[in-house]
């Protein structure tokens, strides 16, 4: 099994195509290889599979974790996401700015998002069962995020024209993005501040 993997326009980011193998019953594919990705240069350690469902609309995020930051592969099962990483590594060349690509389950596309950056996607299709494999596990205490449509970032979402997407109420409270803020530095690992 082979993958491709593309650089993305920020350092870190790569979008990545997994090998199909497909006939008459069906396709077969892997997710992750760690020998394949450690001769792409890289070397992360997945510890926790996460899935969530959601309905056309619903968008999560923009989300980090401060004293556990996870990087993620991320992949649709089925369904169509606009995938957003936002790079929070203070001295980044790229700080501040966002990244985003279609995840569509019929091209089996995914996103590798490093340690660092604030992750959301909005749901494209009728629905989408999203999927992800993080390199730290779940911190409830360390939860952290930027606001989905915060000025400064400035992410242009998808979405038909006079129309909010469907957001938690603790997505709806998050604050705004804030250059004085240190986040994290260039190595992913949070600041504390």
């Amino acid at each position: 099994m082979s993958f491709a993997f593309k650089k993305c326009d920020i350092e870190g980011l790569y979008e990545v195509y997994p090998e199909i193998h497909a006939d008459s019953r069906g396709f077969f594919s892997e997710i992750y290889n760690e020998r394949v990705f450690l001769k792409a240069g890289l070397s992360m350690k997945f510890v926790q599979d996460n899935v969530s469902f959601s309905s056309r609309g619903v968008l999560r995020g923009l989300h980090y974790q401060t004293m556990h930051p996870q990087g993620k592969l991320v992949y649709t099962l089925s369904g169509r996401v606009f995938d957003v990483a936002v790079d929070l590594r203070k001295g980044s060349s790229s700080f501040g700015r966002w990244h985003g690509v279609i995840l569509d389950a019929e091209k089996k596309n995914m996103l590798y998002i490093p340690e660092g950056f604030a992750h959301g996607f909005l749901v494209l299709s009728e629905t989408a069962l999203f999927a992800y494999k993080c390199t730290d596990f779940y911190d409830p205490e360390g939860e952290g995020g930027i606001l989905w449509n915060d000025p400064t970032i400035a992410v242009h979402w998808p979405l038909p024209s006079e129309t909010d997407p469907i957001l938690s109420k603790k997505d709806m409270k998050l604050p705004l993005f804030g250059t004085e803020k240190d986040y994290f530095p260039i190595d992913g690992i949070w600041m504390g501040k």
